[in-house]
């Protein structure tokens, strides 16, 4: 009896709210639904390296480890467009969202109410020319993925995703 009451209930409350006007609907959407940060990420690789490949990274203030060339979403900015973005401003390297391939998966939804849109590139590193402006982000560099620095914890876990660096293969958080 109790759940075809609970039914009944949300049956009626979804009745009520369908016969709202869509400008209401979406509101309540807004302040009911969860709410996300939404960032792009771009990993860049050296299309000239062998081995294991050459990726690129950011060390960032504080300046203890390294990140990945990334940066929230402008408002009403598409992901691709955000990736390119932030990955001029932080490292100097100009590729158009046409350059930007989806990373597989492309979305990382993590649990403290961020999501990552992951974009994936090469450069010949040799004639790519890295610039960074000191405050921001203090040193772009490229490191062997066999051989990687000391990575911020949302970096290694972000990279885990992909099977690289000390995260690689273990269960995600």
């Amino acid at each position: 009896m109790i759940l075809r009451s609970r039914a009944t209930g949300r049956a009626v409350a979804y009745k009520v709210f369908y016969r709202l006007p869509v400008s209401v609907r979406r509101r309540l959407v807004r302040l009911a639904g969860p709410k996300y940060v939404v960032g792009a990420v771009t990993l860049v690789r050296d299309s000239e390296a062998g081995g294991a490949g050459r990726l690129l990274l950011l060390r960032q203030p504080p300046g203890h480890s390294w990140t990945l060339p990334a940066g929230l979403l402008q408002r009403g900015e598409t992901p691709v467009v955000g990736a390119a973005r932030e990955l001029h401003e932080e490292s100097g390297v100009r590729l158009t969202p046409e350059q930007l391939r989806p990373a597989v998966p492309n979305a990382l939804v993590h649990a403290r109410g961020w999501v990552d849109m992951v974009f994936e590139a090469e450069v010949p590193a040799a004639t790519t020319t890295l610039q960074v402006d000191g405050a921001e982000v203090f040193e772009a560099a490229w490191h062997p993925l066999d051989d990687l620095p000391r990575l911020s914890r949302a970096t290694a876990n972000l990279l885990g995703h992909y099977g690289i660096g000390p995260q690689a293969g273990q269960p995600t958080t």
